[in-house]
């Protein structure tokens, strides 16, 4: 009998055990998928940011203006005005926006990594060169507009302004989101307040093949405009302001993109879109919000790495010549193509793969 009652509570201790470790499987996996669907939301929002809130912002204001609210909407105009040229002088960065959970859902569901191959010195200012543009330049937002890859922990002391179309910074309630982030107008009026006026340890970040290497942008191509692009480099000269090449990994495969040949109309649009407003519309396409089987804007999951290349010393030369602009450019292709080559096996690329430099 004592034998029998023994085996039973044996029995009973066994099926505990498998219920718990059963209910411990489960909560992991519940866990994990709302941790997918928070990784899906805060993308989300930050591509519809991208696409539609400066116009949706400008829109509701106008209609508020219309409204019993008025005054609220005149309020806020009259701010607007007030504070018109902040952007161009620095802008106004919140550290508690930067660090928000939601921008460590947004790093996971690619994932996205910020990888320091040399030290800063906080007494000098550097532009970084941030290649490629592809769809949304997503790398280069999640890496220098929020701490969600730790760049202040990788980078004591130096300060990430990110630049972006001046016109952004017109558009009601999106100017003030994209401030808090530290990111500014990418106009000379900005470049030059944040590397003279502000002190030392900055770091603006351009994206310098811009609207233009947007275009050519797709899954398995590593290619930047910048054989023409000299104007970062005199930038740099007139403040003495260092060169950081800076190379993202995986940025071209996160959307597919209809590619428009050289000639067609519809490459002529494209052009005409960038030459009278500074971008170009992407006819493109990612996955879709509830299955990675179908179309939609959310980007594939796929990862980006940005690599940050050592800093090339530019000494200062308020007017310099185009043959001293042509030199320091010449170097900074030249180290552009080393980080590339360095760095490709690394993150999944053949050593034969070239950087097609246009």
């Amino acid at each position: 009998m004592k034998t029998i009652i023994a085996a039973y509570s044996g029995v009973l201790r066994g099926t505990g055990s498998s219920i718990l470790s059963a209910l411990q499987d489960l909560l992991w996996l519940l866990k994990s998928k709302v941790e997918k669907q928070l990784q899906i939301i805060s993308v989300l929002q930050w591509v519809l940011t991208f696409l539609v809130m400066g116009i949706a912002c400008t829109l509701i204001l106008m209609y508020i203006l219309c409204t019993d609210c008025w005054a609220i909407a005149a309020l806020y105009l009259a701010w607007l005005v007030f504070d018109w040229n902040t952007p161009k002088k620095g802008g106004r960065r919140s550290q508690w926006v930067r660090n928000w959970a939601i921008w460590r859902y947004f790093r996971d569901y690619f994932p996205i990594r910020l990888v320091k191959t040399h030290n800063l010195l906080t007494t000098r200012n550097y532009i970084f060169g941030y290649h490629p543009h592809g769809i949304m330049g997503l790398g280069a937002f999640c890496n220098f507009s929020t701490e969600a890859t730790g760049v202040s922990q990788k980078f004591p002391g130096i300060r990430p302004y990110l630049a972006t179309l001046a016109g952004n910074f017109r558009m009601p309630i999106l100017r003030d989101y994209l401030m808090s982030g530290g990111i500014c107008p990418v106009n000379r009026d900005s470049i030059d307040y944040i590397l003279s006026k502000n002190g030392s340890g900055n770091a603006i970040i351009i994206v310098v093949g811009g609207a233009a290497e947007s275009l050519n942008c797709t899954p398995g191509k590593n290619s930047v405009t910048l054989k023409n692009r000299k104007g970062f480099v005199k930038l740099a000269l007139r403040h003495g302001a260092d060169l950081v090449p800076v190379y993202s990994f995986g940025e071209n495969e996160v959307y597919k993109q209809v590619i428009f040949e050289e000639g067609s109309w519809g490459r002529w649009v494209q052009k005409k879109f960038q030459k009278h407003i500074g971008f170009a519309p992407c006819i493109f396409h990612g996955r879709g919000l509830f299955s990675s089987n179908t179309w939609g804007l959310l980007p594939y999951s796929k990862p980006i790495t940005t690599v940050v290349g050592e800093p090339i010393t530019i000494p200062k030369i308020y007017n310099p010549t185009p043959k001293e602009v042509d030199f320091y450019h010449s170097m900074y292709v030249n180290s552009l193509i080393k980080l590339f080559d360095k760095y490709k096996s690394k993150f999944g690329l053949p050593e034969t793969e070239v950087l097609e430099v246009n």
